[in-house]
């Protein structure tokens, strides 16, 4: 499984900005897949996530009302629909995908085996 994030730029705040993430895999349905990001000189922190089979959708609460997270199974992609951006947004972007991890856990990054290699989004003030 490989994972392809892209979409990343710089925006003023108040902007928008749509990630997305290819995921090279037959059944994507049956794949959890997250968003986590990372700002400069902080952990990694979980943004979203759209579970499987279902696509029901969580959101960290800093991003609720702001970010969408969508998946397009037929076309193997999931993403990232960013609106009224702050400049603490500001971070690295990655999405990762796990067949097996529970919904309570789906904030936890070591649950997840497959990661793409990070996007950066800037929003400046």
């Amino acid at each position: 499984v490989q994972l392809q994030a892209s979409g990343g730029g710089s925006v003023q705040a108040g902007g928008s900005l749509r990630l997305s993430c290819a995921v090279s895999i037959r059944t994507l349905r049956s794949y959890t897949v997250t968003w986590f990001r990372q700002a400069p000189g902080k952990e990694r922190e979980f943004v979203g996530s759209s579970f499987r089979n279902g696509g029901s959708t969580y959101y960290t609460d800093s991003v609720k009302g702001r970010f969408t997270i969508s998946r397009d199974n037929a076309k193997n992609m999931v993403y990232l629909q960013m609106s009224s951006l702050k400049p603490e947004d500001t971070a690295v972007y990655y999405c990762a995908a796990s067949s097996g991890v529970i919904l309570s856990e789906i904030t936890k990054e070591y649950n997840y085996a497959y990661w793409g290699q990070g996007t950066q989004v800037t929003v400046s003030s």
